[in-house]
Order: structure tokens, then C-alpha cells, then sequence
């Protein structure tokens, strides 16, 4: 890139290329099978949380390593870069779920479960997304109503990542139905407990290998202690972590964009075409100037997003901003060094074939790019 970036030190970079390894030792060999299953296997997330890639960023106190965040940016950028965004359920349960329980659990939560986490002895999800409400978290139907000691727990949900190896789930729940938004609660769900069950492992046309799932709950019994926060201020907390998510899927975008450029251009040079490299043409070496142009943009704007965040000043609006733009930008540099791929590009032995096919949902989950404009929209003059 023009602009070298500032945000990292040479311990991050170490961290980088430990990663890189271990992605290279423990994951890609069998990358192929677990794409074909569905879901990667428990004993990798072992393996993962033993060597210090999950959940860094918890206090040491729960396990983690009380790493900055920018460990897990780390952490984000190399697994696209490795085209191996399949392993999104680590990023989900390091940098979403955990940080549900560090910030609202009260500490008996924290230390009960958050060590198990850090280590890959359990894991996380979150169940947002309803058969009828995705994007529109008021409109979840999932109750959780009071009875003594527990709330009972009724509903659905689906498109759940890591949802058929899940141990233990935030569960976005109405506690008071009739309030819409102001009666929604987050409450912490052991999958063991009776009433809990799991749907079908779901068939995506990209990241084949990420497990996502659906989730039942049928009069499940929750004990009041495990209502993270407080009661009826859920929405708030979600509306509270949403802008660090949307902030994660913006790095990832980035991130598999400049990896794809980097394979297009080796492809490129290497790629013979009417007695020559087919970097020679004009319209390629246009389109990846064109490519590398606006990745460099989105990096810099990211960048900034993430100072923000580090300082605990970024706000919504441009999380949405950074969400919505980058996932677009990801699909349109994807697609473009796809064709200059040719018929390779539609190859699974490719890596761009992979990243292509990977990319589509991130413009989806998070919250659709329409709704990030319409919260965008909400901040206009």
C-alpha cells in the first residue's frame, strides 16, 4: 500500500506470523473436509485457545491474555488473508460473545465461564436472527418470561454461527413482549440444560465450512442469574457492542480485498495470453490500479475507525459507514479479480474462488448495507 500503516507494533506483527503458521500447520491440511462437513472440528478450537488465539483480549484474571485489541484485528486480517474467513465463528466468540459476558455478566458468570472459553473448552454464539426478523432485532418473537426463581425461554432461531457445536448462548429475548424494543433482554443459555435443541447445520453458498445453524428453545428454564445486565435493557447493550461487530466484518473486508489483489497480481504475472502475461494488457493492469486505489482509501478510513474504537469514540454512525462501505467495496474488488482469473477463477484450488464465494453474506450479517444506510440517513443535516 502507498500508506503504511501505524497501527501496529513488532509484537503484533509476531503474533501475525504466528498465526500465519498455525493456519498454515493446523487448518489448511484439512481445510477441504471441514468445508465438506460443514464446521471445523472441536479439537482445532482446542488447539486454537491452547496457542493463544482465543479470546486474547479477556483479562488474564478470565483466561484470556489481556491483550490489546489489536490482537484481534490481527486475528481478523490473517484469517482473510489466508482465505480461510471460514474460521469467522473464532472471531464471533472471542470478540462478540465474550466481551457479552465480560461487560454484562455479573462475576460469578465471568469466572464460571469465560476461562472455558479462552481455552476452546466451550464454545460461543449469539442467537440474534429470527426465521422472521433478522436485521429488525424489535421484531424478534422469542419470549423469556418470569416464573420464581428462572425465566422461561420459548423461540426460534436461525442462521446462528457456531450453532450446532455450540455449548453456551447469548439469547436475545422478549421479557417484556408488549414493549417492542424497550422489553427485549440478553440472557446466558447452557445448551445442555432440558428444553434447549438444534436444528439442521445450514447449506451456504459461501463459507461452507462455518458452522451455522438453528437453535429451539421449548419452555428451557434460565436461572434469573443468568440474565446478563439488566432486565429489559437488552437492545441497549446490543445497540452499545454493534458498532465494534460491524467495525470487525469492515477489517475482514478490507483485509481479503488487499489479499486478493496481492493473488491477482502473482496470478497476472505468472498467466500466459496471446504469447505474453496477461499483466501486459492494458485493462489489467487498469482494473488493479483501480482496485488497489480504493482498498488503500478503505484502509485508511478503517484505520481511523479503529483509533476511534481504541479510545472508546467510535460511534454508530460510522461503524455502519465502515460496514456497509468496505463489504461493498470487498464484493466489487472480489468479482473483479475473479474475471482476471478467467476460468481458474472459478476454481476451488483458488483462493480468490474461495473469497469470492465467502464475501456475498458480509454485505447480510452484521445488519444489511440497506439498514446501515438508513441508520447513516438518521445523521444527515
Amino acid at each position: 500500500m502507498a500508506i503504511a500503516r501505524t497501527l501496529f507494533d513488532d509484537d503484533h506483527r509476531q503474533y501475525a506470523a504466528a498465526l500465519d503458521r498455525f493456519i498454515a500447520l493446523e487448518v489448511a491440511p484439512h481445510y477441504e473436509r471441514y468445508e465438506e462437513q460443514g464446521y471445523v472440528d472441536r479439537e482445532l478450537w482446542r488447539r486454537a485457545g491452547s496457542a493463544g488465539f482465543l479470546c486474547s483480549s479477556l483479562p488474564e484474571e478470565y483466561g484470556g491474555a489481556g491483550a490489546d485489541k489489536l490482537y484481534s484485528v490481527v486475528l481478523f486480517e490473517q484469517l482473510a488473508r489466508n482465505a480461510v474467513q471460514n474460521l469467522l465463528g473464532w472471531s464471533l466468540h472471542s470478540e462478540i460473545v465474550a466481551p457479552y459476558l465480560l461487560h454484562y455478566g455479573s462475576e460469578a458468570i465471568r469466572r464460571l465461564w469465560l476461562p472455558r472459553m479462552a481455552g476452546g473448552e466451550l464454545i460461543g454464539a449469539i442467537a440474534m436472527t429470527e426465521p422472521g426478523a433478522g436485521s429488525d432485532l424489535q421484531g424478534i418473537r422469542t419470549t423469556a418470561l418470569r416464573d420464581g426463581e428462572h425465566y422461561v425461554l420459548n423461540g426460534a432461531k436461525t442462521f446462528i454461527t457456531n450453532g450446532s457445536l455450540c455449548d453456551l448462548v447469548v439469547v436475545v429475548a422478549k421479557t417484556d413482549p408488549a414493549a417492542a424494543g424497550k422489553g427485549i433482554s440478553l440472557l446466558l443459555v447452557d445448551m445442555r440444560w432440558p428444553g434447549c435443541s438444534r436444528g439442521r447445520r445450514l447449506k451456504k453458498i459461501g463459507m461452507r465450512a462455518q458452522d451455522t445453524g438453528e437453535l429451539f428453545f421449548d419452555d428451557v428454564r434460565v436461572p434469573l442469574d443468568h440474565l446478563l445486565g439488566d432486565e429489559n435493557r437488552g437492545f441497549v447493550y446490543l445497540m452499545n457492542e454493534l458498532p465494534w461487530e460491524r467495525l470487525q466484518i469492515a477489517i475482514t473486508a478490507v483485509a481479503q480485498a488487499a489479499a486478493a489483489i496481492e493473488w491477482t497480481s502473482r496470478y497476472c504475472r505468472e498467466r500466459q495470453a496471446f504469447g505474453q502475461p496477461i499483466m501486459q494488457f492494458q485493462n489489467t493492469r487498469l482494473t488493479l490500479a483501480e482496485a488497489l486505489t480504493e482498498v488503500q482509501v478503505a484502509r485508511v478510513f478503517v484505520d481511523r475507525c479503529i483509533e476511534l474504537f481504541l479510545r472508546g469514540e467510535l460511534d454508530a454512525t460510522a461503524a455502519s459507514m465502515a460496514k456497509y462501505w468496505c463489504t461493498d467495496l470487498q464484493c466489487k474488488v472480489l468479482d473483479a479479480c475473479l474475471q482476471l482469473h478467467g476460468g481458474n477463477g472459478c476454481m476451488l484450488d483458488y483462493p480468490i474462488a474461495r473469497a469470492w464465494t465467502d464475501a456475498r453474506a458480509a454485505r447480510i450479517y452484521g445488519g444489511s448495507n440497506e439498514i446501515m444506510k438508513e441508520l447513516i440517513a438518521r445523521q444527515l443535516p
